[in-house]
C-alpha cells in the first residue's frame, strides 16, 4: 500500500490550502506565465512538485514539511542579523525554528496528531539529515529546486570561484539519488560547466 492510501486526504488538502494561504502573504513576488506569484507560494509548489517527481510514494509528514519547509519565509529577513558566516548560521536557525512552529500551528489547527506534527517540525528543521532518510530526501529536494529554479539568477550575483564553491557544499548535501536527479537538470552550458567542475572538487 503506497503513503498516499493511507492520508486524510481532505485534512491533508486543507493543511496544504493553509500553507499556501500563508505563503501568499509574500509581498514579493515572480512572474510565472505572464502573470505575479508570490515567492514563497511559488517555492513550496515547486518543492511539492520536485518531491513527486523524486520520491512518489512519500509520506504525509514528508509531503508536508515539503510545502512549508519556508514557509512565510520573508517574515526574517537576513538583514535583521549580523553579517558574515556566524550571522548567517543565526539565521538560518532561527528561520528553520520559526517555520516549524508555523507549521506545528496550522498542523494542530486541522486536527494532525502531535505526533505527525512532531515528524514535520523534525524534518523543517532538518534534524539528522545524514541519518534520517525522509530528512535527507528534503535536503534533496531543496537542493534539486535550487539547482533548477534559482541557480541562474544566483549565478549573477556572485563569481564563478564562489559559485563552485557553493555547489561543491550542495553536492556534499546531497544522496546518490539526489545527485543522480541533479545530472538531469537542464542547465545552460556555463551552469553546466559551473557544476561538472563542482561535482569534481566534491
Amino acid at each position: 500500500m503506497k503513503a498516499m492510501d493511507l492520508m486524510d486526504s481532505d485534512r491533508f488538502a486543507d493543511a496544504i490550502e493553509r500553507i499556501d494561504a500563508a505563503n501568499g502573504a509574500d509581498p514579493e513576488s515572480e512572474e510565472v506565465d505572464g502573470r505575479q506569484v508570490p515567492k514563497a507560494l511559488l517555492y513550496g509548489r515547486r518543492m511539492s512538485a520536485c518531491l513527486e517527481d523524486l520520491a512518489p510514494d512519500a509520506s504525509e509528514a514528508l509531503r508536508l514539511a515539503v510545502r512549508c519547509q519556508h514557509i512565510q519565509r520573508w517574515k526574517i529577513p537576513r538583514g535583521d542579523f549580523p553579517v558574515g558566516r556566524l550571522g548567517y548560521r543565526q539565521w538560518r536557525t532561527e528561520l528553520a525554528w520559526y517555520h516549524a512552529q508555523t507549521a506545528g500551528s496550522i498542523l494542530r489547527d486541522v486536527g494532525y496528531e502531535d505526533t505527525v506534527v512532531d515528524r514535520v517540525q523534525s524534518l523543517v528543521r532538518k534534524e539528522r539529515f545524514k541519518t534520517d532518510s525522509e530528512a535527507q530526501t528534503l535536503e534533496d529536494v531543496a537542493c534539486l529546486v535550487f539547482l533548477r529554479y534559482y541557480l541562474p539568477a544566483f549565478s549573477k550575483k556572485h563569481s564563478e570561484e564562489k559559485l563552485i564553491e557553493i555547489l561543491a557544499k550542495t553536492w556534499r548535501k546531497m544522496s546518490e539519488g539526489g545527485r543522480a536527479a541533479a545530472l538531469d537538470i537542464e542547465l545552460s552550458p556555463p551552469l553546466r560547466s559551473l557544476l561538472d567542475r563542482a561535482v569534481r572538487r566534491g
